[in-house]
């Protein structure tokens, strides 16, 4: 016999998509924006968890605002909200290999694939818009998206723009109105 969700009441009535957020963002965030980045995402992520009862969350894998994310969910699951389910959307099995990534940040990546609670691969090798597809497989399905985006022209923005044309509700973690990506 299973143990019961004790916070299964607070998801009745409610979609899969209802309960779910993707997050995207740039790679670098500038020195001295770091902080308040971090301060900025977990305000909306936990208004996120506690009012809109958000309990699945999309994380695409890549260094910076993604990593940073996925390490907040994953302490938060630990220490204070059991409930959250954190899915690595990865492109492909071998992409870190091909990333410039130093022992630190392999190691950061295994922790946050070991505590997620499902690896997607959107494709088994590399091909030229894997990483357009990982973008579109994130929106996909999510009722909302936590962003870190600061400029128009980058694979954020695109991603930003792309779930505001889709119906999901996007906050973003920076000072930039992304309604100016429309």
């Amino acid at each position: 016999m299973s143990e019961k969700d004790i916070h299964e009441d607070r998801y009745e009535g409610m979609t899969r998509r209802e309960q779910t957020c993707c997050l995207t963002g740039h790679r670098i965030i500038p020195p001295g924006e770091e902080e308040k980045v971090r301060t900025r995402m977990r305000y909306i992520l936990l208004k996120l968890i506690r009012e809109k009862n958000v309990r699945y969350f999309g994380v695409g894998g890549a260094v910076g605002f993604d990593m940073m994310a996925a390490e907040y969910l994953i302490n938060l699951r630990l220490h204070k909200e059991p409930q959250l389910k954190i899915i690595s959307v990865i492109p492909y099995p071998a992409w870190r290999e091909t990333e410039d990534w130093n022992g630190v940040l392999r190691h950061r990546e295994d922790n946050i694939l070991r505590a997620s609670d499902k690896v997607v691969y959107v494709r088994q090798e590399y091909e030229k818009n894997v990483f357009l597809l990982r973008d579109r497989k994130l929106v996909e399905g999510s009722a909302y998206c936590v962003s870190y985006c600061n400029r128009p022209r980058t694979g954020t923005a695109y991603t930003v723009r792309y779930a505001m044309q889709q119906g999901v509700k996007v906050f973003n973690a920076s000072s930039f109105d992304v309604k100016t990506l429309l």
